[in-house]
């Protein structure tokens, strides 16, 4: 009976022992053929050549020997013991080769977004860049008093039209940067009905274009001073206005009514309620509708534009405010958006603007436009002759270098900076004129005008010294009111911030 167990226990540890020279063969070839084994194939080979030699020594011992129980009882176990640490063996490398291929999944889905952060980036330049001199020159053109009334009616027209690709290529640039978790939100002081009531204006003028019926409530408690991002604030909500007034047919309601819902010591919360009697959105399209450059149907793209962006970039926008969105709607009966935002309360109102600076005239100030491209520095001059102020061009940040180092103190009121420029651009550029040994150096406002636009183009200016940093295509009101508000600041003797 014991004769016929050792004869067991030996075929059966010869069999798991062929068992275990095979896995190690297939498991060699296997880490042969990984990217990160660096050829040392001996190493591999060892174990197979020693496997190998105990096999045949387990057949010598148990065939042509007298083996008793207790060796082959350890024989077998070694047979076992080689499996046991083979499945080991091949787990911990099954989690390093998942490891290292996790690695360079996040590489390169790294890669891709620094490409595709680029990409926008570019684009968003190339894009601009037109778009500024359409806008530009339009707004030029509209200021000529001897225009007729015909075509001073078509250049609006064109500039609405320009105005509205620009919105979208902002709304795609936007979407793009809170996707990638570049976006940040600024966190500033401000009056927050006075934002409801710009809404309210520009709202108001689109319904009565369009012949809709505008209606507009605001409670007392939203007369108070908050902390958050003003700008974005007043964009998500006039994207959602906008889509309102545009899905909306005549005879139509646009109904936008802010609600108090809450508040403590330090938070307010309101609750935003977007209503038309427009076409309405299907129950089936219903929940795709915050998707990214989703539309419901063909027909509906055609009839009304859009890329299907702006509600895709305001939702990521109020989950980044901790508030939140939802939508409700019939078709062709109406469409109704809530919106609730949290805003902490502020103390302090920002100071208020100096009513000098209202007054103040930019005529007979000088300012250095420092822009590669021809026809944007043109427009720039064109806009600024209108205000009486004097102008000079440089044509890449080198020259404007020289240009600033070469005239007395105080020649210059103000420099106009592009970013992306050919020889020297406008970071360098400024930080060079900031290290100047001359008085003016440190106070000069250099404002940059850029189709650089991202959250951190700007951060780059700001920290290269620059005191403001304004999109192409700027707006010309936003132009005037900057240079005033930091020439102003200079002359009467503050250090422009």
């Amino acid at each position: 009976m014991i004769g016929w167990l050792i004869r067991l226990l030996i075929c059966l540890g010869s069999v798991l022992m062929v068992f275990n020279i095979v896995s190690f063969i297939r498991y060699a070839r296997y880490i042969k053929g990984r990217k990160f084994w660096a050829g040392r194939n001996t190493i591999l080979n060892i174990p197979i050549a020693l496997l190998i030699f105990f096999l045949a020594g387990y057949l010598f011992v148990g065939f042509l020997g007298n083996p008793d129980l207790v060796m082959t009882g350890i024989l077998f176990g070694g047979s076992i013991f080689v499996c046991i640490m083979y499945f080991m063996l091949r787990n911990i490398t099954t989690e390093i080769v998942k490891g290292e291929e996790m690695k360079a999944q996040l590489l390169a889905a790294e890669q891709a977004t620094n490409a595709k952060t680029a990409f926008m980036a570019s684009v968003s330049h190339e894009m601009r860049t037109p778009m500024n001199v359409i806008l530009g020159y339009g707004e030029k053109a509209i200021k000529d008093p001897s225009l007729s009334p015909e075509i001073r009616t078509c250049l609006q027209k064109q500039q609405l039209s320009a105005r509205h690709l620009l919105d979208l290529i902002n709304n795609i640039l936007e979407l793009n940067s809170i996707e990638t978790g570049s976006k940040t939100l600024k966190n500033e002081v401000f009056f927050f009905s006075g934002i409801l009531d710009e809404i309210n204006v520009l709202i108001q003028s689109l319904c009565d274009a369009k012949g809709l019926r505008y209606e507009y409530s605001m409670p007392d408690e939203a007369k108070v001073y908050v902390t958050g991002d003003r700008v974005q604030l007043k964009q998500l909500l006039l994207g959602i206005l906008d889509n309102a007034v545009k899905y909306t047919d005549t005879p139509g309601t646009v109904r936008f009514i802010c609600e108090y819902i809450s508040e403590d010591e330090k938070l307010r919360t309101f609750r935003f309620r977007i209503e038309d009697t427009g076409v309405g959105i299907d129950a089936e399209f219903l929940p795709h509708i915050f998707d990214a450059f989703s539309q419901e149907d063909a027909s509906s793209t055609t009839r009304y534009s859009g890329l299907g962006v702006s509600l895709a970039s305001g939702r990521r926008m109020i989950e980044l405010m901790d508030g939140s969105i939802t939508v409700e709607s019939e078709k062709n009966k109406g469409t109704v958006f809530t919106v609730t935002i949290p805003l902490p309360l502020s103390d302090e109102s920002p100071a208020s603007i100096d009513p000098e600076t209202a007054e103040f005239s930019l005529e007979g100030c000088r300012v250095l436009i420092v822009e590669d491209r021809p026809e944007n520095a043109e427009i720039v001059m064109d806009l600024l002759e209108l205000e009486g102020v004097e102008t000079d061009h440089a044509e890449n940040g080198k020259i404007g270098l020289d240009m600033f180092s070469n005239t007395e103190p105080d020649y210059y009121d103000a420099v106009l900076m592009d970013i992306r420029m050919p020889v020297m651009d406008g970071i360098e550029t400024t930080m060079r004129i900031r290290a100047l040994e001359r008085p003016d150096a440190r106070s000069i406002p250099i404002i940059a005008l850029s189709a650089n636009a991202s959250e951190g183009d700007v951060r780059k200016s700001l920290e290269a010294g620059m005191n403001a940093h304004l999109a192409k295509p700027a707006d010309v009101d936003s132009l005037y009111s900057t240079l005033k508000k930091y020439i102003f600041q200079r002359k009467k003797g503050d250090e422009p911030v």
